[in-house]
């Protein structure tokens, strides 16, 4: 497999940046947060309350930076915190913002115990020109043994 790889990810409590760190250095990939031009609040009810409202309502909120040279990856790692059983409304506006044809989508996502829920189908339908690896999920930042399980998945989809 090309080693031309981006980790794009948005990651409101860090648990989501730590997972994108970890692939980071395991594939030698890219990193590339994104970023919301307004921030979502600190307070975890007020974020709740609302990222509920942006997805209910399909809203996709502006991001600060694009990525000039998206062409010349292969491999597209998009981590997510799981919200309201989908991916944050930065991550649907970045994907549905670029045009991921033939590229390779790797799905990761964290959670506080929703899993994947519709995460990987809610990706699968942002890029339907793409192909869509077996997805990582972990709960919160994955703890201690976060590696050795971001090690197993990396090898079980050969990257």
């Amino acid at each position: 497999m090309d080693k031309n790889i981006l980790i794009v990810y948005y990651s409101h409590s860090g648990n989501t940046e730590k997972i994108a760190n970890f692939i980071g250095q395991q594939t030698g990939g890219d990193m590339f947060p994104i970023q919301p031009e307004e921030a979502y609040p600190i307070s975890y009810n007020a974020v709740v309350e609302q990222a509920k409202k942006e997805i209910q309502a399909g809203y996709h909120p502006a991001v600060k930076t694009q990525i000039p040279n998206l062409d010349v990856y292969d491999t597209i790692f998009v981590g997510s915190p799981n919200w309201w059983s989908t991916i944050a409304p930065p991550v649907a506006t970045f994907l549905s913002q670029n045009d991921l044809s033939g590229k390779i989508i790797v799905p990761f996502c964290t959670h506080g115990g929703g899993g994947l829920g519709k995460v990987v189908k809610d990706i699968a339908k942002l890029c339907p020109q793409s192909t869509v690896l077996d997805s990582f999920e972990i709960y919160g930042d994955g703890g201690g043994t976060a590696r050795a399980k971001l090690s197993a998945w990396l090898k079980k989809i050969k990257i």
